[in-house]
C-alpha cells in the first residue's frame, strides 16, 4: 500500500511539474530536463510513469475536466453557475488546470493532442438540459448552443484576464459574465434565487473539505 501511495504521489509530482513548465515555456520549448528538475525526481522515476513529453501533455489534459467542490443543488442552473465559478477559483491556483488551457490554445499542441473543450461542453450541456427539463430555462434557450457558446466565452474571459495589465481577478470576471448571461436564459423566478458571487466557489470548497475531514 505504501508503495502504491508513493507511486501515485510521484506520478502527480511529474504532472504538476510538467504543467508548470508548459505554463511558463509553452509546449514546444518545454524540455524533459526542465520538468525533471522542477519535480526534483530522477529521470528513471519520471520515465517509469511517462515515457515522453507527449505522454506528459496527454496526462495534463486528462486532468482538465473536473467538478471538485461541486455540491448538488435544488436548482440545476445553480450547479451550472457553480461549475463555472469553481473552475475560475481553482484555475489560477492549480497548474494542471491552467496548463490544459495553455496546451489547448497552442496550435502545435492542439494539433497533436486535441483539447478538452468538447468534454466541457458536454458536461455543462447536460446540466443545462436538466435545467431545461425542470423548467428553469426560458423557452427559446437551446442547452447545446448555450453550452458551446458559454465554454467559448469562459475561455475567452480567462485568456483576456490573464494578460490584462491590471491583473483582473478571474472569479470576479466569471461572476460578471454569469450576471450578463443568466438574465437571458433563466426564468425570472429561478434567476432571483441564483448565487453568482465571486466568493461562492471558495465557500463551496471550504464546505466540501470540512465535510471530508469530519
Amino acid at each position: 500500500m505504501a508503495k502504491q501511495e508513493r507511486a501515485i504521489r510521484t506520478r502527480r509530482a511529474c504532472l504538476v511539474a510538467a504543467a508548470e513548465i508548459f505554463n511558463e515555456c509553452g509546449y514546444e520549448a518545454a524540455t524533459i530536463a526542465a520538468i525533471i528538475d522542477r519535480a526534483q525526481l530522477t529521470r528513471g522515476a519520471l520515465y517509469f510513469h511517462f515515457t515522453s513529453k507527449e505522454e506528459l501533455a496527454r496526462g495534463v489534459l486528462a486532468e482538465a475536466v473536473t467538478t471538485e467542490g461541486l455540491v448538488p443543488q435544488s436548482l440545476k442552473l445553480q450547479e451550472w453557475a457553480d461549475i463555472a465559478l469553481l473552475l475560475a477559483h481553482r484555475l489560477p491556483r492549480e497548474p494542471l488546470l491552467s496548463a490544459s488551457i495553455r496546451l489547448s490554445v497552442d496550435s502545435k499542441a492542439r494539433g497533436m493532442f486535441g483539447t478538452r473543450w468538447p468534454d466541457w461542453i458536454e458536461l455543462v450541456g447536460k446540466v443545462l438540459l436538466e435545467a431545461k427539463e425542470r423548467g428553469e430555462l426560458l423557452p427559446h434557450v437551446d442547452p447545446a448552443d448555450t453550452a458551446r457558446l458559454f465554454v467559448g466565452a469562459w475561455t475567452g474571459v480567462q485568456l483576456v484576464s490573464e494578460v490584462m495589465p491590471e491583473g483582473r481577478d478571474l472569479s470576479r470576471e466569471i461572476s460578471r459574465l454569469l450576471e450578463l448571461i443568466l438574465p437571458n436564459i433563466a426564468v425570472p423566478g429561478v434567476l432571483a434565487r441564483l448565487d453568482t458571487s465571486p466568493f461562492r466557489a471558495e465557500r463551496l470548497l471550504g464546505a466540501d473539505r470540512s465535510t471530508a475531514v469530519s
